[in-house]
């Protein structure tokens, strides 16, 4: 390699650098901590959670590794986390589509070795080495492992990941913080307008059509886009996860189409959207820094037709009691579907205005906070992004 790197800096192969793939030992049938490829998050280093299954096959890890989705979209849509949730000398499994990385002793520290999987070197290398047939293309491990890429010493590694770790348990934080603010949100909800209504309606509430409070809009259905490298993003199902929206891994069409035949689907902030096929009821609303944005097919879209029903729609459309009416209602024995017909047909319980107004403002403080949480998290995922090829490639240092 003729590229100048920092002074003690060294070119190394990626398979000289970390273990890939570790051998641990877990017998056949034995219940274990199963990590599934829904539990990955693009982007995000923790683990959101993990099952208790009998192992049967699989690749292995423990804390410290890192787990890398080997296969179509998943690698592509930044699935990686870093393992912490195993206990000392526990060993976890997973499906057979992750890689393993693990640190090498004296080598590698194992938060680098995170932060470099995530990097766009090592992605974009990945991606390209992906193989077979369309749709099921997988990372091939000996093109990875011959990877070469320019390795600080240990102990500016781990000042590195430190630096980075600082951002990512921050943006944990926050994440968290907003977990426990959805939960108090959506059990004052309950309360309000769930609870009460088990007996019969209350005086002063009525029954209603679901179209006479939310104006909802399925997208076109148009499978077969003429994609652009620039213009505006359109909203599909992979973008949706956890109740945010991933415009990072977004397609576009120009903005002479979006602003043209398809002006009519560009989403508005606060927009609520919906997934109506396949996994149904993924949900996310739409905030100011996703925007401009259009919808497309297998998503719905919900805009509340009275400034009070804001909060509540975002609840309602989120509650199990809605789910619940989506999966029992859709149509199609391979696939569920749900669509504008279904919803025609739904009946919703609101309560008087009075008490709507009352909801939310109470309830808006903790929207506001919500918010701003979201906000903090984007730029702090903004600045890690921005320093993680900087740091990487040497251009920007830290001492150690």
């Amino acid at each position: 390699m003729s590229e100048k790197i920092p002074k003690g800096w060294k070119w190394v192969k990626l398979g000289d650098a970390v273990i890939i793939n570790p051998n641990e030992t877990l017998k056949k049938g034995i219940i274990a901590k199963k990590v599934p490829m829904e539990a990955l998050h693009p982007f995000t280093k923790k683990v959101k959670f993990f099952v208790f299954e009998k192992y049967n096959g699989g690749v292995k890890f423990k804390n410290g590794d890192t787990l890398v989705a080997r296969i179509t979209p998943s690698l592509e849509n930044g699935k990686t986390v870093y393992v912490d949730l195993l206990d000392d000398d526990e060993i976890g499994f997973g499906s057979t589509e992750f890689i393993v990385l693990r640190e090498k002793s004296g080598i590698t520290d194992k938060q680098f070795v995170y932060y470099f999987a995530i990097s766009n070197d090592f992605r974009d290398v990945a991606i390209k080495s992906m193989t077979g047939s369309s749709g099921r293309q997988r990372v091939q491990n000996e093109v990875v492992k011959e990877f070469e890429f320019p390795l600080p010493p240990l102990p500016e590694q781990k000042a590195i990941a430190e630096v980075l770790s600082s951002i990512d348990d921050k943006i944990d934080l926050l994440h968290r913080q907003n977990k426990t603010l959805e939960k108090i949100a959506m059990t004052l909800f309950k309360q309000w307008f769930i609870e009460p209504t088990k007996d019969g309606l209350p005086e002063g509430w009525e029954e209603r059509g679901l179209g006479e409070i939310f104006d909802y809009l399925e997208g076109p259905g148009i499978r077969n886009w003429q994609y652009s490298t620039r213009g505006i993003p359109f909203l599909n199902i992979r973008l949706i996860e956890n109740g945010e929206i991933n415009i990072k891994n977004a397609n576009f069409i120009s903005e002479e189409e979006a602003f043209g035949k398809y002006k009519k689907f560009l989403l508005q902030e606060g927009d609520v959207v919906i997934s109506t096929s396949g996994t149904l009821g993924k949900y996310a609303i739409v905030r100011k820094y996703h925007l401009p944005l259009l919808l497309n097919t297998s998503i719905i879209r919900f805009r509340p037709k009275n400034k009070n029903y804001r909060i509540f729609m975002y609840l309602y459309l989120k509650s199990r009691e809605f789910k619940e009416y989506l999966e029992s209602s859709a149509d199609g024995s391979v696939q569920a579907n749900f669509g504008p017909t279904h919803l025609r047909a739904i009946k919703i319980i609101v309560p008087p205005s009075h008490a709507l107004e009352k909801f939310e403002k109470i309830i808006s403080p903790l929207y506001e906070k919500f918010d701003n949480n979201f906000f903090q998290i984007k730029s702090l995922e903004k600045l890690r992004d921005t320093l993680l090829p900087k740091l990487m490639s040497g251009e920007v240092r830290v001492r150690f």
